[in-house]
């Protein structure tokens, strides 16, 4: 079946245009992996957002003179569309030699053009270098579990029934991993993330959690989907009274995509990893 990617500019050769284009940014519906998750988009069983950060973002002023900047960029995770990465990259370079008056005044249009792409406000905040510089890098919370001893023979698709839980046992915890890994569904190109899964419920055991992810090495799907897919598997074994799971990927492009998905009202945190 053709994926619902497979339109856009993703793995086509494209022509860079560097005048203001917002009919570059191209729609992808969430409702296609949505159904294929057993997901109601009316009555999704987490709440999230996608932060997508930009390192590529510069303008003109009316001097002509030109500025940089580092863009953030939240998307509401019930919104019905998410944006192509690459026609997102395609219409960032567009500003490149288009005059703004003020911070204000592109922070507006790029708020305007996303969330018409999106289908809900899209949330735009505009940064300097200097403040992103100040800010440093982050760790991930909570116990990195990496260095368990693990076999792992399968890496085509995702394995669920390699999770295993302890129902005897009530715990509160945090967990995080840096091996995750995937592949985008039409370049093949690999997507590179850490992961943190944070619950109270029944305890989840730690090795088989990792080799679950590591599961999804050659797997072939969105970021999105991805972290969306992990939820529920979590959520299905578990039956949580929380769940949290998010994902920070490496950028590629000039671009990072960190999904969040929970079942708590979230004020996520949305600081730089080493790797981003």
């Amino acid at each position: 079946m053709q994926h619902p990617a497979e339109q856009s500019p993703l793995g086509k050769s494209s022509a860079y245009i560097a005048e203001y284009s917002p009919q570059l940014l191209f729609p992808i519906a969430r409702s296609v992996k949505w159904a294929e998750l057993g997901l109601d988009g009316a009555s999704l069983p987490y709440q999230g957002v996608d932060y997508w950060n930009c390192y590529e973002l510069s303008w003109l002023l009316p001097s002509g003179k030109p500025v940089v900047a580092i863009g953030e960029f939240a998307i509401p995770a019930d919104s019905p569309n998410i944006i192509e990465s690459k026609s997102f990259k395609l219409y960032l370079n567009s500003l490149n030699q288009t005059v703004f008056t003020s911070w204000e005044a592109l922070q507006q249009t790029l708020a305007c053009d996303l969330s018409a792409v999106a289908g809900k406000p899209v949330t735009v905040r505009l940064r300097t270098l200097a403040e992103v510089m100040n800010e440093g890098l982050a760790s991930l919370p909570g116990q990195c579990i990496d260095d368990l001893d693990i076999n792992v023979s399968c890496y085509e698709r995702p394995q669920p029934e390699l999770l295993r839980c302890d129902p005897e046992r009530q715990v509160e915890e945090c967990l995080h991993s840096h091996l995750l890994k995937s592949n985008c569904p039409v370049t093949g190109q690999p997507d590179w993330g850490s992961l943190v899964v944070q619950y109270r419920g029944v305890a989840l055991d730690h090795a088989s959690l990792l080799a679950y992810l590591v599961s999804f090495r050659q797997h072939a799907d969105f970021h999105e989907q991805c972290v969306e897919r992990i939820f529920l598997d979590l959520q299905r074994l578990l039956q949580p009274q929380s769940l949290t799971v998010h994902a920070r990927y490496v950028r590629r492009g000039g671009l990072d995509i960190n999904p969040w998905r929970s079942t708590e009202a979230m004020h996520p945190d949305n600081a730089r990893l080493a790797r981003q």
